[in-house]
């Protein structure tokens, strides 16, 4: 059978009212039961995606979709009919000739018209609702009926239940209440103990306070006494390290001026002998008679060779003296020689060729760089025999020279390298030689 009959038909018939719950929800169930001998081409695109489902899982989640397409798509019904006539023969046909059998299931009944849509559809679906309706009222008619019995009974039970502990309850409250009576009493005498025993706290803990303020106060004065004690005890500590400190620090300073001086004049007096090539030898008679003795050669007697000022040699004379102290003014150097280098690469440039140079002399050597404006110490690592020092913040490098050079003990050898004049004259009135910052670079370019 087929549902093509019917299709001239479907624009003259409508529902004046929604399908009832229970017939769209088996309507639905045929359309999704249909999905089984319908390729995906045949069905809407809309219900393509529900093509792999099981039949209730399409009910669950393509109920709506399904329930839209079989209104809207006359192509898709005659489909889901025409498969429904293959499923269920005789009732497709009895629905198709208006003569459905009375026994049928009426929300069946409804479905099926609804799908096959034969002429007078709307009015049997509209009649198989009302009967379907009337048979749900029906069974929700017994089911109240039954339900009322039910409560009716619970009811009669409830009373009886009642009736039976209320008879229990009164025998109850009579013995609860003959027992409140013999706690009342009990509670007035406990009462009674307690206003006595409260009374007495109040008097033990005006009593205890008084004691604590008396306690307070003398820890209070203790407190005071060994306070004012232990200021004066720090004060007597601090004093007494202070003193020690300053006692070391003023001792091994003397020290250690006084064994750098003597170094120096040790190893003048060495090189001396070996230049006189004098053998070693005790106090001889002619050493008694007193006579005008030649004086040590200073870092300003040195150019007695008439050597230039920019002369090489001349930094090689002042470095062979014993014990001498070579301090470089760094950035003056580095911006002489090489300007346009960064900072770093000028210091690391500087301290390369001063490493070199310690080496080959054995002089101490002292590079100091400015660091009164820098936000952070410089990382770096001085190479052996290099000493590199940084001015505080609020000193410059300048300063710094002028305080190495005070620091050193007279008498030793000391060249100051800068070409500033100011820092060059202050440190000739300390001692020390200046050399022109140009005189270290033509050494280094040496090496």
């Amino acid at each position: 059978m087929s549902a093509g009959p019917a299709g001239p038909a479907e624009p003259a018939e409508t529902l004046d009212r929604p399908l009832p719950e229970r017939v769209r929800h088996r309507v639905v169930a045929l359309a999704a039961e249909a999905f089984g001998g319908l390729t995906p081409a045949e069905l809407p695109a809309t219900l393509r995606q529900y093509a792999r489902f099981t039949p209730s899982r399409r009910v669950r989640f393509g109920g709506n979709a399904m329930a839209a397409a079989l209104e809207s798509d006359a192509v898709f019904r005659a489909r889901v009919g025409a498969r429904l006539s293959q499923t269920a023969p005789e009732l497709a046909e009895a629905v198709e000739h208006g003569t459905p059998p009375p026994a049928a299931d009426p929300v069946e009944v409804a479905a099926v018209a609804f799908v096959l849509r034969p002429a007078g559809w709307a009015k049997l679906v509209a009649a198989a609702g009302e009967e379907a309706q009337r048979a749900q009222e029906e069974r929700v008619g017994q089911e109240r009926e039954r339900e009322l019995a039910r409560l009716r009974e619970e009811l009669a039970q409830a009373r009886a239940a009642a009736r039976t502990d209320g008879e229990r309850l009164r025998t109850e409250l009579e013995a609860a209440r003959k027992e409140a009576d013999a706690v009342h009493r009990k509670l007035r005498s406990a009462q009674s103990d307690v206003r006595r025993g409260e009374a007495a706290l109040r008097k033990l803990r005006a009593e205890l306070e008084d004691v604590r303020a008396e306690a307070a106060t003398a820890r209070a004065a203790s407190d005071g006494e060994a306070r004012r004690l232990r200021a004066r005890l720090a004060e007597a500590e601090s004093a007494l390290e202070s003193s020690r400190k300053a006692v070391r620090e003023g001792r091994g300073i003397e020290d250690m001026r006084l064994r750098l001086l003597l170094d120096t004049v040790l190893d003048a007096t060495q090189g001396l002998r070996r230049e006189l090539a004098l053998p070693p030898t005790r106090l001889k008679p002619a050493q008694t008679v007193e006579a005008v003795e030649p004086g040590d050669p200073n870092p300003q007697d040195i150019a007695h060779r008439a050597l230039a000022a920019d002369d090489p040699a001349l930094l090689d004379q002042l470095l062979a003296l014993p014990q001498a102290h070579l301090v470089v003014d760094g950035y003056n150097v580095t911006k002489s020689g090489y300007p346009t280098m960064p900072l770093e690469k000028q210091r690391l440039r500087l301290m390369g060729g001063l490493a070199v140079l310690a080496a080959q002399t054995g002089a101490e050597m002292t590079c100091v760089f400015d660091g009164a404006e820098l936000a952070a110490p410089v990382l770096l690592t001085p190479p052996r025999g290099v000493r590199v020092l940084f001015s505080k913040p609020g000193e410059t490098a300048d300063e710094l020279i002028r305080r190495l050079v005070r620091a050193e003990p007279p008498g030793r050898p000391v060249v100051v390298v800068s070409s500033d004049r100011e820092v060059a004259d202050g440190v000739a009135r300390s001692g020390a030689r200046p050399v022109a910052s140009v005189l270290l670079l033509k050494r280094l370019a040496r090496t």
